[in-house]
């Protein structure tokens, strides 16, 4: 099938809408979000983990506004921030009016806790004056009453329904800048939930993330199951990986699986051999020390490192560049092709010289 006539993917349907400088949806690429964990009230330190998040990668930040302390610093954020900054609100309607005035790029409101339509349609019409996009956010714990305790619906039915109902209370109001999520903690309801969004709204964009998601291991597990099964199928306009983690984690991780699902790359992507009997040098440490070094490279090159000299380089002639040593020597070499050999000791320093070379 050719470009001209294959199907458009999801993500190539939906209205497009800016946050800040951003595109999110109409086939935009996937955007990466993460939100930060400082206080906001403490501008310096917010403003240092956004420049933090953005030379990892984040291209949206959303900053928490609790209470009308926090709005101060929020306005100074604003104003500072290298990245567009969206306005997390919840219960009070009054913050979201207020952040909107204080320069937010876009809103996160969920419509389900923020009281009477009456408060819900200020938030609406505050946000339309100002020109910035409303993410509608849902979850279990914030549904349409409609939906919340309808005993006939499964829970994603009522997600979907109360996301759905929300959505068309915004377009009745005139309001159409708007992003869509549902989220969920477990991979098979965060799937099935933006794939029935997808369906029911298809011109709506998706923010997508599975929320509660955990700690790092088990967080990045859960996200790349759901979230990588969901970009695949082209389901998706921006994203959140969550973690409970440092948040540039979030952003690291959420790199990896664009580019593993073959969407975007940014950085390196390390290929190395799980090992085996007939391994004769120090690969696991190698890899190691190879992915750490990597993390300063902003190239959008595959590295290999290969357990063996004899097949490593026909297997990894994939890579861009990479390592395949034995016996204390180490065979450099570059799409498939020897390079040079090098001594185990000083391989992964000539690797590096050599992608500073090449790559840089």
């Amino acid at each position: 099938m050719t470009e001209k006539n294959r199907a458009l993917l999801p993500r190539e349907l939906t209205r497009q809408v800016r946050v800040g400088d951003v595109a999110v949806g109409g086939g935009a690429p996937v955007s990466v979000q993460s939100m930060c964990t400082t206080p906001t009230s403490d501008a310096d330190a917010t403003l240092a983990q956004i420049a933090r998040l953005a030379a990892a990668g984040c291209e949206i930040i959303r900053v928490a506004v609790p209470d009308a302390a926090a709005l101060d610093g929020f306005q100074r954020i604003c104003a500072e921030s290298t990245l567009p900054v969206v306005a997390d609100i919840h219960f009070d309607h009054r913050l979201a009016i207020e952040a909107c005035r204080r320069g937010a790029a876009a809103l996160r409101v969920n419509p389900g806790n923020i009281g009477s339509w009456e408060r819900v349609d200020a938030v609406i019409d505050e946000a339309g004056a100002a020109g910035i996009p409303i993410r509608i956010g849902v979850n279990a714990g914030s549904l349409d009453p409609a939906y919340a305790e309808r005993e006939d619906l499964t829970h994603v039915e009522k997600l979907v329904g109360s996301a759905t109902s929300f959505v068309e209370h915004f377009r009745d109001r005139g309001f159409a800048d708007i992003v869509l999520s549902a989220k969920a903690h477990g991979v098979p309801t965060t799937v099935e939930v933006n794939r029935a969004l997808s369906r029911e709204l298809p011109d709506v964009p998706l923010h997508i993330g599975v929320t509660e998601a955990g700690t790092a291991r088990q967080g990045t597990v859960k996200n790349a199951a759901a979230i990588g099964t969901l970009l695949m199928e082209g389901i998706g306009d921006t994203m959140r990986l969550s973690l409970t983690a440092d948040p540039v984690e979030e952003v690291d991780v959420a790199w990896d699986l664009l580019s593993a699902v073959g969407l975007r790359r940014l950085r390196p992507e390390l290929v190395s051999c799980p090992t085996c009997g007939r391994c004769q040098w120090d690969l696991m440490g190698v890899a190691s020390e190879v992915e750490r070094r990597l993390a300063g490279v902003r190239a959008p090159i595959t590295v290999a490192v290969m357990g063996c000299v004899v097949n490593g380089p026909g297997e990894a002639k994939g890579a861009d560049i990479g390592l395949a040593g034995g016996r204390g020597k180490a065979v450099l070499f570059a799409s498939g092709e020897k390079i040079r050999t090098v001594d185990e000791s000083d391989a992964v320093d000539e690797l590096f010289a050599e992608i500073e070379k090449r790559f840089s």
